[in-house]
């Protein structure tokens, strides 16, 4: 295993192009029972548009500490997080909504789905949300929810979905609003085998048509295998695994 950082010396003229986010000196300690734990011990990287990555490790390592900051809903002690060459961390926490909302999808391992509405109504949370109308977020929702194969289901109260096809949902209103960046912890961790191929499949054709960035934090070897680059997280330092 290498540094992440490793290998980092490429002039920024030759890459600013294709980098995504930049992550620099990113530091997380909490306190438990009187004892401060660190996390993550200055961990840099960087994410390049259209990758896909996974993060894996035993629990515990703060791979889903990692994820949630680099989608800002977590904030480190230290350290910067440069999105297309803005500090997000700059943002106060209205900008910081607006920026999650327009520019990162959210999966995870539970798909935090509101049981009242149907895969359509859910669908169309973030597009409403960031104030299109309800034609065009209507429009949208339908849009991906059929690219995601629940053409038959739109109507469906979820509730009433099965496991794979909630999490089929979680995804498509993830990907609404067609962020450039997906960060899924755990997405499959709750799904039977069949369901697990099948969500893992649909990520990454959706990363290559899409061109969407892709983290994913996960047990799954068999998934995180498929993924461009592994990191795993040793002592506090994001390693690359060979």
């Amino acid at each position: 295993m290498v540094e992440a950082a490793a290998g980092m010396q490429t002039s920024a003229a030759v890459d600013a192009e294709d980098c995504l986010m930049r992550v620099r000196g990113i530091s997380k300690s909490y306190e438990t029972n009187g004892n401060r734990i660190e996390v993550l011990k200055g961990i840099d990287f960087d994410l390049q548009a259209g990758e896909s990555v996974a993060v894996v490790g035993a629990s515990g390592i703060g791979k889903s500490t990692l994820l949630h900051i680099l989608g800002g809903l977590d904030r480190p002690d230290s350290g910067r997080l440069l999105y297309r060459g803005q500090d997000i961390l700059a943002f106060d926490a209205a900008r910081m909504a607006a920026f999650r909302n327009a520019s990162i999808g959210f999966v995870f391992q539970f798909h935090h789905l509101l049981p009242e509405f149907n895969a359509l109504e859910n669908t169309m949370m973030p597009a409403l949300i960031r104030g299109d109308s309800r034609q065009d977020a209507r429009r949208a929702a339908e849009e991906i929810l059929v690219r995601v194969g629940l053409a038959e289901r739109l109507r469906h109260p979820v509730s009433k979905l099965s496991g794979g096809e909630q999490q089929r949902v979680a995804l498509a209103r993830a990907l609404v609003l067609h962020p450039p960046l997906l960060l899924a912890d755990e997405p499959t961790g709750n799904l039977d085998r069949r369901n697990s191929d099948q969500i893992h499949d649909l990520l990454m054709k959706l990363n290559a048509e899409l061109s969407m960035t892709l983290v994913v934090v996960t047990h799954n070897m068999e998934l995180a295998d498929r993924m461009s680059r592994e990191f795993t997280i040793t002592d506090g330092k994001l390693t690359e695994r060979d």
